[in-house]
């Protein structure tokens, strides 16, 4: 890497070292603003380039560039990523050896090191501070820096310590990045991390490859099932559930059907939790079934699916969750399904809580927010990138809603019925029997309580008991109705709900349909290799032998972006191997060689 006097182009180094020809979007800038010696936060789309930021500006300026990051799994997977491209790149974390960690400090206090990954507990602790001090420090990245927010999903309080760094350290440039923060958490990490003159960049949080899918939880093992075969036999994936009791039992009912799977959850021993990781982070086509304890720093570009089994409790959680699909930029999808006792088990979980009035009037919007993107009957990219405070026109023809609109209904009746009914029996009991008394059901129940002499006994007869449980799940997600808020499970009318009952207010709700109905079966492919599936094949094996070789993921070797380019232009010498994207000075001369001679291997087997 550089001398401290040189300094090389940013554009330089991004297509010697890094393969690629151009910046996207506000990468150019951030990294000027940097290398240049200010402060940014960055707010980026998973897949979008964030990590470029920090690091051709450490590569820029003189010094070590420190880069801050929650997880161990994060650091190793950018850290073997850089070691391939030619950068002196190195972590620091309690995984390591003490024969390892003495070597990275040594590493370290000689400059040797271009990037080094720390943790934030790692940063804090003894004299690290004290150390790094006497070093020139090129300047300091925080990743995931949303974790410095105390009303976020991922709240770390070692982030709120990282102030420090401009008590101590106010001559090196700060870059807090993050892919998910509403305007709320944007404030607390400037306030936190960052000086007032920080400059603030903010791409589009669009993901574009990613196709929206949100369906009615019904028999949600056969679901999933369907959906993997159906569309991603042979894909890695993510799939989400509440419970770690849930993610043992899914793993081993798709292991036995076929499909390979593992659990990981936040219960599991330490030393499992991570061998599962590293499997999946090395082998195609596993599905990891997991608590939210896994995901946050996974770098695996190729995951082509994730699904949710159970609702997340906010949309940013929803958001970062299914972001971790599709990073390579190739077709992926974000698939959820739920129903009414989502709801129910969330808002319980909600109410209660011990935090404080505001905190959760805060996570109830954050629900409704959830429930409005869930139950939108138009274009789905609207609603959630709205909740980012960015517009969209709708129409991106890549959302359930947008490939196949579902049908709607005048509810209005209906839900005046079932909130008379609400009312009517005292507003404090569930959904179920709240349908008995509408659909003029005697039950035991119904007869104790007298209710076969309200006014609402037998007034829904007309509708089945489905379609009366898909009104109250979304008078509950539009807000005309709230769960007890003493946990008991009872339904209440909430103020929103008046000028509906008066009639003064229309109502049009969705007509529930089996998720799979509205899907297409066709697969999800990264790549159109129908033409070619033998060189696809024989690209993807030569990867798999290298990376084996190396004791790194395949994805570190290349993306399937990159192999699908080889597919596509076909070169035929290492000049116009060279000009594949990915495709940078190191990879150029380690890997070159190899991958001519296996696209030359397919050409001549098909002669």
């Amino acid at each position: 890497m550089p001398q401290p006097h040189e300094r090389p182009a940013a554009l330089t180094l991004l297509q010697r070292v890094f393969g690629y020809n151009a910046f996207r979007g506000a990468q150019a800038e951030v990294i000027q603003c940097v290398a240049d010696g200010g402060h940014a936060l960055v707010l980026m789309p998973t897949g979008g380039g964030k990590s470029l930021c920090f690091q051709i500006p450490a590569l820029m300026r003189p010094g070590v560039g420190i880069v801050i990051s929650p997880l161990i799994a994060l650091m190793q997977d950018q850290v073997s990523a850089l070691r391939q491209q030619g950068v002196k790149a190195a972590a620091l974390h309690s995984g390591l050896t003490p024969e390892a960690r003495s070597e990275v400090e040594r590493q370290l206090h000689s400059g040797e090191l271009d990037l080094l990954y720390v943790a934030p507990e790692r940063l804090l602790s003894g004299d690290f501070l004290n150390r790094i001090g006497r070093l020139e420090l090129a300047l300091f990245a925080i990743d995931e820096a949303h974790c410095v927010s105390q009303w976020g999903h991922d709240f770390r309080p070692e982030y709120l310590q990282l102030g420090v760094l401009g008590e101590r350290f106010a001559h090196v440039p700060r870059i807090a990045l993050t892919a998910t923060a509403d305007q709320r958490t944007r404030e607390e990490i400037c306030r936190r991390l960052l000086p007032e003159d920080a400059k603030r960049f903010t791409a589009s949080f669009d993901r574009h490859n990613i196709r929206y899918q949100v369906g009615l939880k019904d028999r949600p093992r056969d679901q999933l099932l369907r959906f993997i075969q159906d569309r991603h036999a042979g894909h890695s994936g993510i799939v989400y559930c509440m419970s770690r009791r849930a993610t043992e039992q899914i793993a081993d009912w798709l292991n036995a059907r076929g499909i390979p799977a593992l659990a990981y959850h936040a219960g599991l021993d330490a030393s499992v939790r991570e061998h599962h990781q590293s499997r999946f982070l090395r082998e195609d086509g596993l599905v990891i079934v997991a608590t939210v304890a896994f995901g946050m720093g996974i770098d695996k570009p190729d995951v082509r699916f994730v699904a949710h089994l159970d609702l997340p409790k906010t949309l940013e959680a929803y958001y970062q969750e299914t972001g971790r699909a599709g990073r390579d930029g190739l077709p992926a999808e974000a698939w959820l399904i739920y129903g009414l006792q989502d709801i129910y088990r969330i808002r319980q979980m909600q109410s209660e809580s011990s935090a404080g009035a505001e905190h959760k009037r805060s996570e109830y919007r954050r629900l409704e927010a959830l429930l409005s993107f869930c139950e939108a009957t138009q274009c789905r990219r609207p609603t959630l990138l709205g909740h980012f405070d960015e517009s969209h026109p709708g129409d991106c023809g890549n959302c359930d809603n947008c490939l196949a609109p579902p049908p709607t209904w005048d509810a209005t009746h209906a839900a005046q019925r079932l909130l008379s009914c609400v009312y009517r029996t005292g507003q404090r009991f569930g959904a179920g029997h709240v349908i008995d008394v509408l659909r003029g059901e005697l039950t035991e129940r119904v007869r104790a309580l007298g209710h076969q002499h309200l006014s609402t006994f037998g007034l829904g007869k007309d509708y089945s008991r489905t379609i009366w449980q898909s009104v109250a799940r979304q008078l509950l997600a539009h807000g005309y109705l709230a769960p007890d808020p003493e946990g008991h499970g009872g339904l209440q009318l909430s103020a929103t709900c008046r000028p509906l009952l008066r009639g003064e207010t229309p109502l049009s709700l969705r007509e529930d349909q089996r998720l799979a109905s509205r899907e297409s079966r066709r697969r999800i492919e990264a790549a159109d290799v129908a033409v070619d599936p033998d060189t696809w094949a024989a690209l993807r094996a030569e990867r798999r032998r290298l990376a084996e070789s190396e004791g790194v993921p395949p994805y570190v070797i290349f993306h399937d972006a990159t192999l699908l380019a080889m597919l596509e232009q076909r070169p035929i010498n290492l000049a116009e191997f060279a000009q594949l994207p990915g495709v940078g000075a190191r990879k150029l001369e380690r890997y070159g060689d190899a991958f001519l001679a296996a696209l030359n291997r397919t050409v001549h087997a098909l002669d």
